[in-house]
């Protein structure tokens, strides 16, 4: 995984607990003291380095503070990768799941430590970038997606992980209720994006395991970035349209012709030359999956329609003075433009996108 960091204050955790739990629930874990660093990407669970001698392992646990109901499920979480990963190699292999909360306070497991580097906003210092290494990485993301949407769901014993009939619609319908409860501005598309988007549900394809937030910076690379190493943070993981985990990804891939501000709101390094256009990174996984991808704008439009409603969501937090972050005073302008944007797609040519 990424660089970390000294474990931020109010995120901390009884260290000899832990200790204490490791050397009576697993073997071969040398009986040293613990140590505790804080991986800092990502807004929902929490996630720790945590090593004892030569042995380490990642902590993951809930966020502190109240949840809702069935979100940040620890247990099923580290279950879901109990099964995939024997089959499916980059998701990495837990160790151990507590479900006692006199420990740490909330359930959490621990799986194995991948190293490597993250992609995200700019490449990692000291990593030569031409465009044959860009278009290299696009055609590895693309053919991950295809391999993981290849698991035989039912051999992997992960059927029961998931409700695929009317996924769809309830992800439509749930994201729509979503955005009217956090609505703020008055923004003239929505409405008409919105029922499009209620009227034009496509048929799903074939039920597969999809990691439901697949994009560069999920994705672990070795660090001369030859090949990846790992696919993290499946919390929201399950069995469903593999197109719709398509469309979450081409969501968050740029291209260079994009408007700036979704460059700027987005932002990603799949602007630079070489990476593949999201028509190309359609067509390579038909290619690769076999699947008919006409109804792609249709899942792409969504995509960018549920990340405004993300951000709609922060937005209506800093306008109700939930938050001080001034960051969050301009993401009414992104939700605008997301949702502009959403609606345009929704209007556009109805093969590919």
């Amino acid at each position: 995984m990424g660089g970390t960091i000294p474990v931020r204050p109010g995120e901390e955790f009884d260290k000899e607990a832990v200790r204490t739990y490791i050397l009576a629930h697993l073997e071969e874990v040398p009986d040293e003291p613990l140590e505790v660093e804080q991986f800092p990407t990502g807004a929902s669970n929490l996630t720790y380095l945590i090593r004892m001698g030569d042995w380490e392992a990642v902590l993951r646990r809930p966020p502190f503070g109240p949840l809702p109901p069935k979100a940040h499920d620890m247990k099923r979480e580290s279950e879901f990768l109990r099964r995939l990963h024997p089959v499916f190699p980059l998701a990495p292999r837990p160790y151990l799941f507590c479900d006692d909360e006199s420990v740490i306070g909330a359930p959490f497991y621990l799986m194995e430590r991948r190293r490597g580097v993250v992609i995200d906003k700019t490449f990692p210092p000291g990593v030569e970038v031409t465009a044959e290494r860009c278009r290299q990485i696009s055609e590895q993301m693309v053919d991950i997606l295809a391999e993981l949407h290849a698991v035989d769901v039912r051999a992997a014993g992960l059927d029961g992980f998931g409700r695929p009939e009317g996924f769809l619609r309830r992800q439509v319908e749930g994201w729509i209720g979503r955005y009217q409860r956090a609505k703020t501005d008055d923004i003239p598309v929505v409405d008409r994006l919105t029922q499009w988007l209620a009227d034009h549900i496509p048929p799903s394809q074939d039920a597969t395991i999809i990691h439901n937030d697949y994009k560069l910076n999920n994705v672990l690379f070795s660090p001369d970035l030859e090949r990846p190493v790992a696919v993290l943070d499946w919390e929201m993981s399950t069995i469903a349209d593999p197109l719709f985990d398509l469309g979450v990804a081409l969501g968050y891939w740029l291209e260079e012709n994009d408007p700036e501000p979704l460059k700027k709101g987005v932002g990603s390094v799949t602007t630079m030359p070489g990476f593949l256009s999201r028509e190309e990174f359609i067509q390579r996984y038909a290619s690769r999956s076999g699947r008919d991808v006409k109804n792609m704008h249709y899942y792409l439009t969504f995509a960018y329609f549920k990340l405004a409603v993300i951000v709609q969501q922060i937005y209506f937090r800093w306008k109700n003075g939930q938050t001080q972050d001034e960051r969050f005073a301009t993401y009414g302008e992104r939700v605008t433009l997301l949702m502009e944007h959403a609606y345009a797609l929704s209007q556009s040519k109805r093969d590919g996108i």
